[in-house]
């Protein structure tokens, strides 16, 4: 007589998932609330009452309702011209060193380039040494590119490591097979560059773009040390300018109350100039965002 050996296995209970779900929903916000609290501050801040921020009064939410921040910002003809300055620029700089990038970075991800291993070790040598700021200075005056639009663009019309970053993208997502079958259909290199390897490259391009554009947009130093004229200056200088203004105006006033009034406005475009300074690639951030992880190479290859 055998005996018939029953094996029971343990039912899961729900109500432990819903213990663990529970716990990584709560970490989860705590950690967003942690991360996300800085930009909330700020924005809350910014259309503060002056006096309730240079109080410490604001902690979460506004106090005070106030938009003189903005008002003070913006009822600068200056601002109107650093946005319209910036924009050129990111928007110009971006397009010059995308064309840039991809010209080097695929030439350099075909194995059959001669010479293409001695290339990039010349490019990487580039991000390790560098002549310095006052050779650099130096060269844009012999250049003639002092005081105008094209130092903003032509000294960074390409960065090393991006390239690298677009290089490997190439390499590894680009097939040979594709190359050759398109070869077959009488395609030349420059065509196949436009009409498969960019269409084929829009996560790694977005990607790019994103980093050359923040880049553009966040330019300080090279305006500060290359420009002279107030008509050329980014945002970013033009913002500088009316906080340190701000804040020097409140270390003048003999009064107390109205040294304490003008260094509450300081205070309050302190928030508001990184809030305008900031909006343009949030809202750019989200159209490159999709590209970050799309598959992009999905049938493009039928077997």
């Amino acid at each position: 007589m055998t005996k018939a050996v029953i094996h029971k296995t343990k039912v899961k209970d729900p109500l432990d998932d819903r213990i663990f779900y529970i716990v990584v929903y709560v970490i989860l916000g705590l950690l967003t609330l942690i991360t996300l609290y800085p930009l909330i501050y700020i924005v809350s801040a910014s259309f503060s009452d002056p006096f309730s921020v240079l109080a410490g009064k604001v902690v979460f939410f506004p106090v005070g309702f106030s938009l003189e921040g903005y008002n003070r910002i913006f009822s600068n003809d200056r601002v109107l011209t650093g946005f319209i300055n910036s924009i050129f620029y990111t928007t110009a700089g971006t397009a010059v060193n995308i064309v840039m990038t991809v010209l080097a970075a695929y030439p350099l991800s075909r194995k059959e380039l001669k010479g293409g291993s001695v290339v990039m070790v010349l490019f990487t040598f580039t991000m390790i040494f560098n002549a310095g700021m006052i050779p650099n200075y130096v060269l844009m005056k012999d250049l003639h590119l002092l005081d105008t639009r094209w130092v903003m663009i032509l000294p960074a019309a390409i960065s090393a490591y991006n390239m690298i970053i677009a290089r490997t993208f190439f390499s590894a997502n680009i097939p040979r097979e594709l190359l050759e079958a398109a070869q077959m259909d009488g395609c030349s290199d420059f065509k196949f560059l436009l009409s498969i390897v960019i269409p084929l490259s829009k996560a790694i391009l977005a990607v790019l773009v994103m980093f050359y554009a923040t880049v553009h947009w966040n330019s300080y130093f090279n305006a500060f040390l290359y420009l002279s004229s107030d008509e050329l200056y980014p945002l970013q200088i033009i913002l500088r300018d009316i906080l340190i203004t701000a804040q020097t105006a409140a270390s003048d006033t003999s009064d107390a109350e109205s040294a304490l009034e003008i260094q509450g406005l300081a205070e309050s475009m302190k928030y508001s100039l990184m809030i305008v300074s900031t909006i343009p690639m949030m809202c750019i951030y989200p159209f490159a965002q999709k590209y970050f992880t799309q598959g992009v190479m999905i049938g493009s290859i039928k077997g």
